[in-house]
């Protein structure tokens, strides 16, 4: 299957500039993606732009990731509905250091096709306000600028409260295009469906200065099938470096993805062919609780970008909130695992050496201590994934770390409960 079949049938080709891309991506093509540094680590949902280089690299493309250390100091008015906070010149470049790690696990970086990151702050740092407008803003037009739909929209949104800041960002953009042309003979863009107007700028741009043909490709914002944005889990980024989103949530947030929504995320994101998605999608079907095309996604995607310990960390941490084993786990490590499940604070005197029903039922897991009482007695009560009978008494090394401990009623209910 050609490249360009292929994305259509993954679902990643929203639009294309002309007609003649799939012929022309016959042969070897230089393609190139911007990614804002408004962050210290790409969330998941720049995974989908990093999938796509990833795709192009594959099929013997050369990629270009584009980190805007320069445009990032402006910020992209695109699907914003307020200007966003400036950042510091400091700020970026600590982002821009994230970034280039987060790049580097998916894109091959080394080799004979090898990835090329550049900066747009290296060849805007030196340019003047003057060389600015007289060489590139002169060749932009108000009224087609004022068209594009990212323009268009965000006027309505904040009442017209667009700065000249962020009206400028398609010039930048599309210079970018025109750099990058001139430098690696860069002749396709790609990007989300909401930089459709700054990729169309840089098209532009390149036929009116050059006279040849640069293309364009978008792709679909990725959501959910409830019209969430992919990649926010309760509202908070998932961000791809592991400090600021644990591993375990990463993998959790796969392995949560509603059967609405796998098949298609698997599409968008596995390096698996069509016909071993369709497989499991039979496999799904048939056996739904299994949630086996979850478990391949939530798998696949965390080894891609944290590695196999970081795999293994995560499967551990599964195998610990469904099974309630916490061998080898830290008190923090816990914490974060049992985040979502009912939970307690208690004074350390009011748990060691005390019945661990009594405790329990004190930390308000039961009603009462003879409800407590009997389902201890009935092998209902587990203390760290093991069963405890109502005549256990809580030991001061059942706490983990001195701080935590997680308690069970049946198969399901978890309990954290924290000591202070």
């Amino acid at each position: 299957m050609k490249l360009i079949e292929e994305l259509k049938a993954r679902g990643l080709v929203e639009a294309l500039t002309d007609p003649e891309i799939e012929k022309a991506l016959e042969k070897p093509m230089t393609v190139y993606c911007g990614f804002d540094p408004s962050a210290r680590s790409l969330q998941a949902g720049n995974l989908v732009s990093i999938m796509v280089l990833k795709r192009f690299q594959m099929a013997g493309h050369k990629v270009i990731a584009l980190v805007g250390g320069a445009t990032g100091l402006i910020g992209d008015p695109s699907g914003k509905s307020a200007e966003r906070n400036m950042l510091t010149v400091e700020q970026v470049e600590e982002n821009k250091k994230g970034i280039r790690e987060n790049l580097a696990r998916v894109l091959d970086f080394e080799g004979p096709n090898a990835a090329i990151l550049v900066d747009n702050y290296d060849w805007y740092k030196g340019t003047s306000a003057i060389e600015f407008l007289r060489d590139i803003a002169i060749n932009f037009r108000v009224p087609q600028m004022l068209a594009k739909e990212s323009v268009k929209k965000r006027l309505e949104a904040s009442d017209g409260a667009l700065t000249f800041t962020e009206f400028s960002y398609q010039i930048l953009q599309g210079n970018d295009f025109l750099h990058l042309y001139d430098t690696f003979g860069c002749q396709m863009e790609v990007g989300g469906a909401d930089q459709w107007g700054n990729i169309t700028a840089g098209t532009d741009l390149v036929h009116k200065m050059r006279g040849k043909t640069a293309f364009g490709l978008t792709f679909p914002l990725l959501l959910d099938s409830s019209g969430k944005k992919f990649g926010k889990s309760e509202g908070n980024a998932l961000f791809l470096n592991g400090e600021m989103t644990a591993v375990y949530d990463w993998y959790q947030y796969f392995l949560r993805a509603a059967d609405a929504d796998v098949i298609r995320y698997l599409k968008v994101f596995s390096m698996k062919s069509l016909e071993e998605i369709a497989e499991l999608e039979k496999q799904m079907k048939a056996n739904p609780e299994a949630r086996i095309p979850q478990k391949a996604l939530a798998e696949e995607l965390t080894l891609l970008i944290h590695g196999e310990a970081g795999l293994k960390a995560a499967q551990g941490a599964t195998q610990t909130l469904f099974g309630g084993d916490v061998t080898g786990k830290t008190a923090a490590e816990l914490e974060t695992i049992f985040k979502d499940v009912k939970s307690a604070e208690m004074a350390t005197a009011d748990v060691v050496g005390k019945p661990v029903y009594a405790v329990a039922a004190a930390a308000g897991m039961f009603k009462s201590n003879g409800e407590a009482r009997r389902m201890a007695s009935q092998g209902g009560l587990s203390l760290n994934g093991a069963k405890v009978d109502d005549k256990r008494v809580f030991e001061a090394s059942d706490l983990i770390e001195g701080k935590v401990a997680i308690l069970k009623q049946g198969k399901k209910n978890n309990f954290l409960l924290k000591t202070v």
